[in-house]
């Protein structure tokens, strides 16, 4: 490795000198990561009084061989990794009487570990596999469909979950907890999952707008992002958009190339990449991996699954691990393949390629009746004769070879400008080393809300088909409830006109549900590796949709308030704007909510159209709290129509000296209404002799508390139902967060 650090890099470094006197500090040991640690912050404060910026980088001169670093800083070394899970077992016909042989036969096939039954058997999808990478190389993983490449990867970028897989990761020698793992690496999945509005300039800085400290001035920030841009061959795409299928923007390749920047803005010391040459041309592939090989030159370990790499892509790989069936058939240099094969008995011809021959020979033993099991045996005996012989060679020829601590290594790392996100944890310890989250929680809310804003205004026709489809309801009921009046009639059409306006309040909500799908797998690589917190994201979503709300609730008030000539002047109106608010609020909580629980778009309509019916059928308007049976009262209480409904009502009815029913007009919804008015006068006079009391055609038999109570709108106020509308918003963000908490670990049971 060179010894001289590159010019772009940000955080500070060590001189000689300064090492010389750490070192005399602790008595001529090395020093300790929290003397180094220490020392960086030292350096930052004296530079810039405050320790926000950072000073001007320095060469490190390792020429003196007293604080020489030894060889090989970081070693990546996994051991008898062993990952096995249940899956259903097919039974045929005759399987179904041979019982106990069909089980042994299905043992014997797929080596099972225990767990047998019935109904299940055991699969081994990765079984014994161990090797190593090393800082500066690129660890290619290759095989056939099915072989265990992504297994692999997962296994050493912890996302299987702990218990499952057996057998230990370790970075030089010292077992990887998960907390440091996803502080110090990355992980690139095979889907680029991007934000297609974004540039690739404000995608890549957006992404060092979370992954480096606040501490890093933004001019810094943006001159990472610029050498990144350079890094990657992204100059000539700085400017354009990602893209869609709808957007045209930037090429496959380069949609690769930002997806791997994003998760290397902070500069890991591992990055894992899932395929990252999948379904690219050849060029692109080729300035893919030539950019994977930069940056492990740059001082990290690169680890990646390939399906089939070009003759080209292998003179760029330094180590090559072949799997076949979850099994190593090969592990070793590319140079060495020949040989390999050769001794084997199967030499490469001069004018194939050799990852192709060895990918079709591997293919067509796993066709034969013996398998890969005499590849697999072979390659067994072979890495241990060639351990063997460097074992003897070593102690003729070789220097004594001590790998660095992890606790050094990644000490130098930092003080190299390695991990961006920096340190300034005096613990000397490796897990606190770094920080969990490079910025304050505000800090992230305040990036994920800009992001989402910038979104939201270069797509404004979602929010003017959502603002579109609440006018143009507003106007059907406008005009289909206009001007009622104060008759008996006008009451009834009065409590349809608000039944179906709370519940399409909440209806209208629905096409809020795939916006949090269409960022859920962006979500979950950015919080996989601690990019922001969780809560950060539920905060930042809540309040970039109340904006929107807002003006929702005004143009629905606006067009049907006085349009049908509901009650309570401008206080009236007021109040009525906030409960289509509060409507709107909780009917975007809840069906967020459940996007967090349903991953797909289908299945959450159908939920949320059924749910939202139930809601309403218990509202109290078909049927009256008085007269829902007791089993289902419960509902009742958890529906939201009701709140929203029952305090819109309070507000129309709640003047008692307004009258909806005088004199004759009590006929007016029973069968008496086509009778004439003489008679409907006779029979108020016999109706006032029987009960002893005069009623006259302009007595008021019927008010607004009247009608109150025959609806059953008794338990709560209005500002009560209010208050309850908006605390069911708060409860179903708060059951999004616990549901983004427990439903996107993001990794393999």
């Amino acid at each position: 490795m060179s010894s001289r650090v590159a010019d772009n890099q940000i955080s500070p470094f060590f001189t000689t000198m300064e090492l010389d006197d750490l070192s005399r500090a602790s008595h001529g040991a090395s020093p300790s990561l929290g003397q180094l640690l220490k020392h960086v912050g030292d350096v930052r404060k004296e530079a810039t009084g405050d320790g926000g910026e950072t000073p001007a980088h320095h060469a490190l001169d390792l020429s003196d061989s007293s604080i020489a670093p030894r060889s090989l800083p970081f070693v990546l070394s996994f051991t008898n990794l062993t990952y096995s899970v249940k899956v259903r077992r097919k039974f045929s016909l005759s399987g179904m009487f041979c019982g106990e042989r069909s089980r042994l036969g299905a043992a014997t096939e797929s080596e099972p570990v225990g767990g047998e039954s019935l109904f299940t058997r055991t699969k081994t999808l990765l079984n014994d596999i161990s090797g190593e990478a090393r800082e500066g190389e690129i660890l290619a993983v290759l095989g056939a469909s099915g072989s265990g490449k992504s297994t692999l990867i997962d296994a050493l970028a912890n996302r299987i979950a702990k218990g499952s897989l057996k057998g230990t990761v370790s970075l030089n020698g010292e077992v990887l907890e998960s907390r440091l793992l996803k502080v110090i690496s990355a992980y690139v999945m095979q889907d680029d999952l991007l934000f297609p509005m974004l540039t690739v300039e404000e995608t890549l800085m957006f992404a060092a707008e979370f992954r480096l400290p606040r501490a890093l001035s933004k001019s810094k920030k943006k001159a990472r992002v610029q050498a990144l841009i350079d890094q990657l061959g992204l100059r000539n795409a700085a400017k354009t958009i990602i893209g869609d299928e709808g957007h045209r923007g930037v090429s496959g390749g380069e949609r690769r190339r930002v997806s791997i920047g994003i998760d290397i803005i902070h500069d890991p010391i591992v990055l894992f990449l899932d395929e990252p040459t999948s379904g690219l041309d050849s060029t692109s592939a080729f300035m893919v991996v030539k950019v994977l090989q930069r940056i492990a030159q740059s001082g990290s370990i690169v680890v990646m699954s390939v399906h089939q790499p070009s003759y080209r892509i292998l003179g760029l790989l330094d180590r090559l691990l072949f799997l076949s069936r979850g099994q190593t058939v090969y592990s070793g240099s590319p140079t060495t393949l020949p040989s390999y094969f050769a001794e084997f008995g199967h030499p490469i011809p001069e004018s194939d390629n050799r990852t192709e021959f060895a990918l079709d020979l591997i293919r067509e033993l796993e066709g034969s009746p013996g398998g890969t099991k005499s590849l697999v045996e072979f390659n067994r005996t072979w890495q241990s004769m060639k351990h063997s012989n460097n074992d003897t060679s070593c102690q003729i020829a070789c220097e004594p070879r001590h790998a660095l601590s992890l606790q050094e290594a990644i000490s130098a790392s930092i003080s190299r400008g390695k991990l961006v996100s920096g340190a300034t944890n005096n613990d000397p310890s490796p897990n606190s080393m770094v920080p969990t989250f490079a910025n304050p929680f505000w800090i992230e809310m305040a990036v994920l809300s800009k992001r989402s804003m910038k979104n939201a205004r270069r797509m404004p026709e979602l929010f003017g088909i959502r603002l579109g489809a609440v006018m143009v309801t507003g106007f059907i009921l406008a005009t289909m409830f206009w001007n009622l009046d104060n008759t008996p009639k006008g009451v009834q059409e009065r409590l349809g006109f608000i039944a179906f306006a709370m519940s399409t309040t909440f209806y209208t909500c629905a096409d809020a549900l795939p916006v949090f799908l269409q960022e859920r797998y962006i979500f979950m690589r950015e919080t996989a590796y601690n990019a922001y917190r969780r809560s950060s994201y539920v905060l930042s979503h809540s309040l970039v949709a109340l904006p929107s709300l807002v003006f929702l609730s005004i143009a629905f008030s606006a067009l049907t308030f006085w349009a049908v000539g509901l009650d309570g002047g401008l206080s009236g109106f007021l109040f009525y704007f906030l409960i289509i608010f509060a409507s709107f609020w909780a009917g975007s909580s809840f069906v967020t909510f459940l996007s967090g629980v349903v991953p797909h778009v289908m299945l959450g309509y159908t939920i949320v159209v059924a749910i939202l019916a139930y809601f309403l059928l218990f509202s109290g308007f078909f049927i009256t709290r008085d007269r829902i049976p007791g089993y289902w009262i419960w509902f009742h209480y958890m529906s939201l129509v009701k709140y929203p409904y029952e305090g819109v009502l309070q507000n129309e009815f709640q003047d008692p000296t307004k009258c909806f029913v005088r004199g004759v007009q009590i006929f007016d919804n029973t069968p008496l209404a086509s009778v004439p008015a003489a008679m409907k006068l006779k029979l108020l006079d016999s109706m006032s002799q029987t009960l002893g009391t005069r009623i006259r055609s302009s007595t008021c038999l019927t008010t607004g508390s009247d009608i109150l109570q025959q609806q059953g709108v008794t338990d709560l106020s209005k500002w009560n139902c209010l208050y309850v509308t908006v605390a069911w918003g708060f409860l179903f963000r708060i059951l999004f967060y616990f549901s983004l908490l427990l439903g996107s670990k993001n990794k393999r049971r």
